[in-house]
């Protein structure tokens, strides 16, 4: 949500801050979550490893770092091409945030299908992780449009958000190493 947030401060120099740039985030952000939850799901069910979860979130980090210093041409060349005020913000919207959005939303299926146990407690850690996550929705939501971006911008935003799901990356790759030698 954080990033969809930020995200309206980087279209809206370029495309205005309409109805049709937020509708643009909103469907590109809810079309990337729910391919990426059905892709997660499938790889999730045939490789469940905390190594692949981790390529996950290192692709993501990397998208999304990139994109401060991507929006700005991307942006002009949409607008130069003069599309319209309901198609330009659609396409820019797609072209930045379309697939980190994707991976992110792999990371749901993973996070349940490696926290369930037994059959009979699936439900509960969907409903759980679902739970957390809407909770950190909410959280990062208030928490960047209230505090963060006044207080330090929109391109560090992004940038913070990729550094940290790259260094949650990192954290997932040497865990997995340390893990995996010491189960050896």
């Amino acid at each position: 949500m954080a990033l969809e947030i930020v995200g309206s401060r980087l279209l809206s120099p370029f495309f205005g801050n309409s109805v049709f740039v937020w509708s643009s985030l909103i469907s590109v952000f809810l079309i990337s979550l729910s391919v990426g939850y059905h892709l997660g799901g499938k790889l999730a069910d045939k490789m469940p490893t905390p190594k692949i979860l981790s390529v996950i979130i290192f692709g993501s980090g990397v998208l999304i770092f990139i994109i401060p210093f991507i929006q700005e041409p991307v942006n002009n060349a949409i607008f130069d091409l003069d599309l319209g005020m309901k198609i330009s913000p659609l396409i820019a919207s797609c072209l930045l945030f379309l697939l980190p959005s994707i991976l992110m939303g792999a990371v749901s299926p993973f996070a349940v299908k490696m926290s369930a146990t037994s059959i009979e407690t699936l439900g509960n850690v969907s409903g759980n992780i679902s739970a957390i996550s809407t909770i950190g929705n909410i959280f990062g939501t208030l928490f960047t449009s209230f505090y963060l971006i006044p207080t330090i911008g929109t391109k560090l935003i992004i940038n913070l958000l990729g550094l940290t799901l790259l260094l949650s990356s990192g954290l997932i790759f040497i865990y997995c190493r340390f893990v995996s030698k010491n189960t050896q």
